[in-house]
């Protein structure tokens, strides 16, 4: 019989990831933050700011300002786990990314060190579709042992299943409320050249500039990052529930359902229950799907503090 969890809890080393304040300018341009958000694009606006979700890059990213080989990357900073098999990083997807937002994170690394601690939650056979490989990663400084954020995620590599692993535990639904209008509706337009801008903060993934990829992985050429839509999403809740604040959200979630590709606008339905924990944060729904197409993030939480919509800080 295979063990129950096997995997769980290993931990490969520490990664040192580092950033700049081009780094953190360059991520909020990229990701559709508008000149009504001086705060995320002025280096020199009194309220300067990285945006929430910056941190879903440095793992990617690590130290360095140069391009790099991705899949060579992705193989040496996903070392052999035990009772896994060997993972084919070129036939990989995003499966669901949470972030939980501990402290703002500083607009530059510069000074202090920063680190990337991850540890594997569980890997999941999930037959021949695939296995999902399930990871906890904490950005923390390394001097004094703050954790800054912590991102849950999982990868599924595909047609890699049937090694006689768990099929998992069945994932949690968070579905939009039934039957209530959205309480704020956002669009953002991509282009042919979206991805070519967003792989800049770290992401050089094949898969979303050059058609080969995604023509074996059945998707007919180039499809967007999945974490760029991610992070809009992030951008048009902030923008539109949080008053464009970076403390106005403490954790952001959801699945990707479905790819988006190069043209596409996407458009994310925002909306609020009401219900808040004992700090104030209320549990937010979201969606976002293709413009006259399919959901291509689902599954969407989040824990916010209403102020309205964007305003210049």
């Amino acid at each position: 019989m295979p063990e129950s969890n096997p995997g769980a809890g290993h931990e490969s080393p520490a990664k040192e990831v580092s950033w700049l304040k081009r780094d953190v300018l360059l991520f909020a341009a990229s990701i559709g933050a508008t000149a009504d958000e001086l705060h995320y694009l002025y280096e020199l606006h009194p309220n300067f700011a990285v945006f929430p979700t910056y941190p879903i890059i440095l793992p990617f990213k690590n130290t360095t300002q140069e391009v790099i080989d991705f899949y060579a990357a992705q193989d040496a900073g996903r070392p052999q786990i035990p009772g896994i098999p060997k993972l084919d990083n070129t036939r990989v997807l995003d499966g669901e990314r949470k972030m939980i937002f501990h402290k703002p994170l500083p607009v530059t690394s510069e000074g202090r060190k920063f680190e990337a601690r991850n540890k594997v939650i569980g890997v999941y056979d999930k037959g021949k579709p695939g296995t999902v490989l399930e990871t906890q990663t904490d950005i923390v400084d390394a001097q004094t042992g703050e954790v800054y954020t912590t991102a849950i995620g999982s990868a599924f590599f595909v047609g890699q299943g049937n090694w006689g692993g768990p099929k998992g535990p069945k994932n949690e639904s968070f579905p939009p409320p039934q039957g209530k209008k959205p309480d704020a509706v956002y669009e953002q337009p991509t282009n042919d050249e979206t991805a070519a801008l967003y792989r800049l903060n770290g992401d050089y993934n094949p898969l979303h500039i050059d058609p080969t990829p995604g023509k074996k992985m059945g998707f007919g050429g180039v499809i967007i990052h999945g974490l760029y839509s991610w992070n809009t999403t992030a951008h048009a809740l902030v923008k539109q529930l949080g008053g464009g604040d970076p403390t106005s959200i403490k954790e952001y979630g959801c699945r990707f359902a479905s790819p988006v590709k190069p043209g596409d606008t996407t458009v994310t339905e925002i909306w609020r229950t009401g219900n808040k924990d004992s700090e104030g944060w209320e549990d937010i729904r979201f969606q976002t799907s293709v413009k006259g197409g399919k959901v291509c993030l689902s599954n969407g939480r989040a824990k916010m503090k209403v102020k309205g919509k964007s305003s210049k800080l």
